[in-house]
C-alpha cells in the first residue's frame, strides 16, 4: 500500500511527518531516515485501530487548484 505523507522540519529541528488520509497519524524524527520509519510504525498502528473501529483505513483526499497569490 502506498500512503502520501508530508516531511518538514519544525523550528526545533525535529523532522516532522504525517498522513493526511489517516486523520491525526502523525510521528516525528531527528532525522528524515528516523522519521520515515516512525510514520511507517504509526500508519500501522493507525490502521489498525481504525480496522478494529470499522472505519476505513483512509479518508478521501483531492487536489484542488488555487489560484496563485501576488
Amino acid at each position: 500500500m502506498q500512503l502520501p505523507v508530508t516531511l518538514y522540519r519544525d523550528e526545533d529541528g525535529w523532522f516532522v511527518v504525517e498522513c493526511p488520509v489517516i486523520p491525526g497519524c502523525a510521528s516525528q524524527g531527528r532525522t528524515e531516515d528516523e522519521a520515515i520509519a516512525n510514520i511507517r510504525e504509526a500508519i500501522a498502528l493507525c490502521l489498525e485501530v481504525r480496522r478494529e473501529q470499522g472505519l476505513p483505513p483512509v479518508i478521501e483526499s483531492r487536489t484542488i487548484d488555487v489560484p496563485a497569490v501576488a
